[in-house]
């Protein structure tokens, strides 16, 4: 049986700030700047570039934020949760899988500016996806927050962020 493992072990992935396993894959020759986009940040990114993302059962994405589109792509495993609470505190969720019987979605994007966070579904598994963000990711761009500044400001989602930054 393939578990969580072998993919961190095959694919070379590494720990993550935010929880889960990471390996950049690609990233953009070609960069962009600030003046061509209506997004505002120093310096140059890439144009784009993209991670492996691992999560096991019992780990979570922590919430966090980036400036920029994150687009994720499911490959293996249990679908995934993404939880997001937009720039006006307005909640959803979207699940990140193959069965688009059960309302998943192979594909699911994050907007710019969204605070989201993520776990795994299903028990003694994990998930197995992919990550684009464009411009490419730098983290002068990510924002982990933190748990009590959340609760206090999103009081209506306070067991929910408890649960995604306990694990």
């Amino acid at each position: 049986m393939i578990d969580a493992q072998y993919y961190i072990e095959k694919l070379g992935l590494e720990e993550h700030i935010e929880g889960g396993f990471f390996r950049e894959i690609y990233r953009s020759a070609d960069n962009v700047n600030s003046d061509s986009l209506s997004a505002d940040f120093d310096g140059e990114r890439a144009l784009a570039t993209t991670i492996y993302f691992l999560l096991k059962s019992g780990q979570t994405s922590k919430f966090h934020r980036l400036k920029f589109d994150e687009i994720w792509f499911y490959h293996y495993g249990s679908p995934i949760r993404i939880h997001m609470i937009d720039s006006e505190g307005k909640y959803t969720s979207h699940v990140l899988g193959l069965d688009v019987d059960k309302n998943q979605k192979p594909q699911v994007l994050v907007p710019a500016s969204t605070i989201f966070g993520a776990e795994v579904l299903e028990p003694d598994s994990f998930g197995l996806v992919s990550c684009m963000v464009t411009p490419g990711f730098d983290f002068r761009d990510f924002e982990l927050l933190a748990a009590d500044d959340l609760c206090l400001k999103f009081t209506n989602l306070t067991q929910l962020i408890q649960r995604i930054h306990k694990r």
